[in-house]
């Protein structure tokens, strides 16, 4: 298995990035708005947190198509 470390690096950072945003853009909202997500129960994370992948998922492969 040969893995691309530039590739890897490049998407931790990207993802670094657009985890950032929120609290950079929302910085007096963030508090309340976690505050909120700590009180949800998890089987409702969980499914958010199922989303994201989904999402991401199909976003990678979007992505991976366009450049084959």
């Amino acid at each position: 298995m040969n893995i691309d470390w530039t590739l890897l690096i490049t998407a931790v950072g990207l993802a670094l990035v657009f985890e950032g945003i929120p609290y950079f853009l929302f910085a007096e909202r963030m508090p309340a708005l976690l505050t909120r997500l700590a009180i949800q129960p998890s089987k409702f994370l969980r499914f958010i947190g199922l989303a994201a992948i989904i999402l991401g998922l199909l976003v990678i492969s979007f992505g991976r198509s366009l450049s084959s």
